[in-house]
């Protein structure tokens, strides 16, 4: 599905000195391509799946785990595997961007809607400080952690560019319960009962 890069057992390369160099540069082409915003995503292959309108598609196969982190704008820590054995919605949005803004609402009411159900919601800001991103969570009363990935060195985007680069903002990627990814939205969330249905999936998916 994408180009083949060294990993480690956990699937995550772990760059220090001037391998964190590299990957750090890595993860701003990646983040380049997700502020692009709203711009519509090449169909990948493994698509087993795809909405009428081609911005939602779900895999046959979920790709490998994803391993991601990083410092939320509450200032606490979200660590992936934290969650291993549950579904995790992951958003990639910032703060001026229009369709995060008109998708907010639904994302809220779909992670209200499957609180305590084996799925966690994280969102992922691709581009700004805490004093960006914090009004943003007030005003559209996210109650889900967000990372800030810029000031982390965008290194959770370059974790899913190893599996499925996203490629415009909003994107949001469903994991399975191991955290492969098995689908994804580009563009905003307009169809709770299809997201709610591929979460569903996600929750029936093999561990």
């Amino acid at each position: 599905m994408t180009r083949r890069i060294r990993t480690t057992r956990r699937g995550v390369v772990r760059p220090t000195g001037v391998r964190r160099a590299v990957a750090v540069a890595a993860a701003m082409l990646v983040a380049g391509g997700l502020l692009s915003a709203c711009t519509q995503s090449a169909p990948l292959p493994g698509v087993s799946y795809s909405s009428a309108d081609g911005d939602l598609k779900e895999f046959a196969t979920p790709t490998k785990p994803v391993v991601f982190s990083g410092t939320t704008v509450s200032g606490s820590r979200f660590d992936s595997k934290d969650y291993l054995g549950k579904v995790l919605v992951v958003n990639f949005w910032y703060a001026g961007c229009g369709p995060c803004q008109r998708e907010a609402p639904a994302l809220e009411k779909l992670a209200t809607q499957y609180a305590g159900r084996g799925v966690q919601f994280v969102g992922v800001n691709v581009r700004d400080p805490v004093g960006q991103a914090a009004p943003f969570q007030t005003t559209y009363k996210v109650s889900y952690p967000s990372i800030l990935d810029s000031p982390n060195h965008s290194l959770v985007q370059y974790a899913f560019s190893e599996v499925l680069p996203p490629t415009a903002t909003p994107t949001t990627m469903i994991l399975t319960r191991t955290h492969g990814v098995l689908a994804y939205q580009v563009g905003q969330v307009t169809n709770t009962t299809t997201v709610g249905d591929l979460i569903q999936d996600a929750l029936k998916a093999p561990a």
